[in-house]
């Protein structure tokens, strides 16, 4: 990845950005207003390339999170035999399917939620998206942030040199004479490896996107595709927003800056905000409305004007004279 970003960044810079700066033709000679779209053109460029430059390096230095060491919450080791399951933090929600916590037999810890064992890292990462033989690294809840910003920039890294470089394509066919053969051919295959990461990266970055407004990692989208289960937002969804927020930081203004840290420790996800949370407390309101309007239902009178007393479901019904003794046969 780091040499495929040196290459296009050379290439780009030597065979479209500086043709258009015009630097060595005579000042009467020069098209101020090719000029003046190369300097755009090349400030947008060094930008965003930039920008991409620092989110790959922390992508690749930032360590992604993993499970604290000598904390007995999550070592199995802390007492002679496995902690007892109750045990467990009250806002743990991914268990076995015999209601026991999830440990990692290689780690020797207990596992929390989003929490998985990369062979490649050999440790249990954090909010674990996947192992990206890109930047060397795995991809978890301290360096999502980067890699999500990674993304972005080189979409518009991508997308900026595949459409700004038509124009040095087109001059290499309309004035073949006028180029020399490498220049010809730098610029011809440049532009087409820019095509192809272009597509490649959009349809992954949006892919992310998408993942990260239904606060899912790509872990918890494949074990949903396998499971055949319908694509929904996960029980860690806290709205578009909130999801966004989670990932990019609290702070608006620094979103598109690699520089903050997502809130939380990766150990808890669940809050007052969670859909998990939210949908409980609906279920709690339904059944205190249920219970409310329950108790309301004023039971009939009797002649006499006093209650007459509830009866159960299933006792029978007595028709005429009531408070009538019950009849034995022998």
């Amino acid at each position: 990845a780091g040499s495929t970003i040196l290459f296009l960044f050379a290439s780009y810079i030597q065979n479209h950005c500086l043709p258009l700066l015009q630097l060595t033709v005579d000042p009467k000679n020069v098209d101020e207003s090719m000029r003046q779209r190369g300097v755009i053109e090349m400030c947008l460029f060094l930008y965003f390339t930039t920008l991409l430059t620092i989110c790959y390096i922390r992508s690749v230095l930032v360590h992604p999170g993993e499970i604290p060491d000598n904390d007995p919450q999550w070592s199995t080791t802390a007492f002679d035999k496995p902690m007892p399951v109750d045990w467990a933090p009250m806002a743990l929600q991914e268990m076995k399917k015999t209601g026991e916590r999830r440990h990692c037999k290689w780690c020797g810890k207990y596992k929390p939620d989003r929490c998985h064992h990369c062979r490649v890292c050999k440790c249990c990462i954090l909010k674990m998206d996947h192992h990206c033989p890109w930047i060397y690294n795995c991809v978890g809840f301290a360096n999502y942030k980067f890699f999500f910003l990674l993304l972005f920039y080189a979409v518009l890294d991508t997308h900026l040199v595949t459409w700004s470089m038509l124009e040095s394509v087109k001059r290499c066919i309309d004035t073949p004479d006028s180029v020399s053969f490498n220049t010809m051919f730098m610029t011809f295959f440049s532009e087409m490896l820019s095509f192809f990461l272009m597509v490649l990266v959009t349809l992954f970055f949006l892919f992310h996107v998408m993942l990260s407004c239904k606060a899912m990692t790509t872990i918890e989208y494949c074990e949903k595709y396998e499971k055949s289960v319908r694509f929904e937002t996960s029980v860690y969804d806290l709205g578009l927003f909130g999801n966004l927020r989670a990932i990019l930081g609290n702070n608006l203004l620094l979103w598109a800056f690699p520089c903050s840290r997502p809130p939380g420790d990766g150990l808890n996800f669940i809050s007052d905000e969670t859909r998990l949370t939210k949908d409980l407390e609906c279920a709690k309101g339904v059944r205190r409305k249920t219970h409310q309007r329950t108790q309301r239902v004023a039971r009939p009178l009797d002649d006499d004007g006093s209650r007459r007393p509830q009866q159960s479901f299933f006792s029978p019904v007595s028709y005429g004279t009531t408070n009538m003794p019950p009849k034995f046969t022998g």
